[in-house]
C-alpha cells in the first residue's frame, strides 16, 4: 500500500488548480498504477529544512493498493519526480505500507 501526499500550493501565492491536478493524475499517475487508487483532499504542513519555517497548505492524498511488482518504487519515485517538475515542488511524502487488500 502507498501512499502519496502532495502538497498543492505554488509559491506563496498559487495553488495546482483543479483541472491540472485531473491532467496529472491522467497523464502520470494512472498509466502507472492503472488498477485504481483513491484520491482525498487534505490539508497538511510543512517543515522547510533549510529555514525551519512551517508552511501550511491544501493538499491531496493518494492511497495506491500495490500488487507488489519489482518496479512500484521506481514508478511511485517517477510520479514524485514529475509532480515536482511540473509544479516546483521541493518534496512529494510517499509513504509505503505492507498490507492485505481485498477488493
Amino acid at each position: 500500500m502507498a501512499e502519496l501526499i502532495f502538497g498543492r500550493r505554488i509559491g506563496k501565492d498559487g495553488t495546482v488548480g483543479e483541472a491540472a491536478w485531473q491532467r496529472f493524475v491522467a497523464r502520470e499517475i494512472m498509466p502507472r498504477f492503472a488498477d485504481g487508487l483513491t484520491i482525498v483532499a487534505a490539508s497538511g504542513q510543512w517543515r522547510d529544512p533549510a529555514t525551519g519555517r512551517i508552511s501550511r497548505e491544501p493538499a491531496t492524498l493518494v492511497i495506491i493498493a500495490m500488487a507488489g511488482k519489482g518496479d512500484d518504487h521506481e514508478r511511485l519515485e517517477a510520479i514524485a519526480e514529475a509532480y515536482k517538475k511540473l509544479f516546483r515542488q521541493r518534496s512529494v511524502g510517499i509513504i509505503v505500507l505492507p498490507a492485505c487488500v481485498s477488493f
